[in-house]
């Protein structure tokens, strides 16, 4: 005796106990969601992070801010400026410029043993920068 097509109660056809496909449906809704909730997640968690800094760095790329991170450790922790390429200005001897990727400058205050982190400037806005204005 050959086997028949049932008729499930969300409309589908087919053999067996449950409906296959409303359960492929299910399961891809069910990994939907929680792909989203890691999402929102993380994006709190990375928020979240912009408290702990020493300086204002909301608005800057990710990849800005996580170089720019990088460096501030790598000052707190007494390592030496030039190790980032950094450089002493001209005009105000107690400023310095480290860049932190080909279009963004972080300006630091030297204070005799350790550096203060200021700002992270874009390449443009650091041009326009005034001589003794941080």
């Amino acid at each position: 005796m050959p086997k028949r097509k049932k008729t499930f109660p969300c409309g589908h056809k087919g053999y067996g106990r449950v409906c296959h496909r409303c359960e492929q449906v299910k399961i891809a809704e069910e990994q939907e969601y929680r792909e989203l909730e890691d999402r929102k997640t993380k994006k709190l968690e990375w928020e979240a992070s912009f408290a702990e800094d020493i300086i204002d760095l909301r608005g800057l790329p990710d990849y800005v801010v996580i170089r720019a991170r990088t460096i501030i450790d790598g000052l707190t922790s007494n390592k030496n400026y030039r190790d980032f390429g950094g450089k002493r200005l001209r005009h105000n001897r107690f400023v310095i410029s480290i860049p932190v990727t080909r279009n963004y400058r972080m300006l630091c205050q030297d204070s005799g043993s350790f550096l203060i982190p200021q700002k992270v400037l874009s390449h443009e806005d650091y041009n326009v920068c005034k001589p003794g204005k941080l």
